[in-house]
């Protein structure tokens, strides 16, 4: 592993900080983790999860997949999701696009690229649906980044779909489900209009969400 050294020599000078920081912090760590939040996130390694929101560890429980999607077939997601919701009782699922996302360029594009091909069919089964959307905006990255504010409200749409976001709101569990978008140019967080906390707000709030378009909070 010597070749790796650097990354070894960066995780000592972390952890040695975070331990100057606040002594005993890695310790109580270890005993327990209660994050609030779960985030659901695209695999770009621009868009660290943590660092994105200033939560240090413990405090974010996190997965992430090419092109943040969420699919009732994913039982990685799936078992994250029922294990954030159920054991930790996050309180808050946030699904979190980026503009400039390579995997909805990809999708858009359509070129055979393998494996991945089969992943981003959900992502293309999207622009299917939006096609008029879509259509409003020029071919590229106007229509790239509409794109990735549709997907991650149909992704979020999902979660709230999931048998286990609906068993826990029916038997009362305090749990918003959001969707948000990261913009790499400037590095903050879009609200994407749509945060239900019940299945009766499902439906109104995707109708806002795909009708309006992001903002900043």
């Amino acid at each position: 592993m010597r070749e790796l050294a650097e990354l070894f020599a960066k995780n000592r000078a972390w952890a040695e900080a975070v331990e100057r920081a606040n002594p005993g912090f890695f310790e109580e760590l270890a005993l327990q983790q209660s994050p609030r939040y779960l985030w659901i996130g695209c695999a770009d390694s621009r868009v660290p999860a943590n660092e994105i929101v200033g939560l240090r560890p413990g405090e974010l429980f996190v997965h992430r997949n090419v092109a943040n999607v969420v699919v009732h077939t994913d039982l990685n997601c799936l078992s994250v999701l029922q294990y954030a919701i159920d054991s930790l009782k996050v309180q808050h699922v946030i699904v979190c696009g980026h503009y400039g996302c390579g995997g909805v360029q990809a999708a858009v594009a359509g070129a055979p690229l393998g494996l991945v091909d089969n992943w981003l069919r959900h992502v293309q089964d999207v622009a299917d649906r939006h096609r008029d959307d879509l259509a409003r905006f020029e071919a590229g990255p106007a229509r790239n980044d509409r794109l990735c504010e549709l997907n991650v409200v149909e992704q979020a749409v999902n979660v709230c779909r999931t048998s286990i976001v609906q068993e826990a709101w029916s038997r009362g569990q305090r749990l918003m489900v959001h969707a948000w978008l990261y913009r790499l140019q400037d590095g903050r967080l879009r609200h994407v209009n749509f945060a239900p906390r019940a299945p009766g707000e499902v439906a109104s709030e995707y109708h806002t969400a795909i009708t309006t378009r992001p903002t900043l909070p």
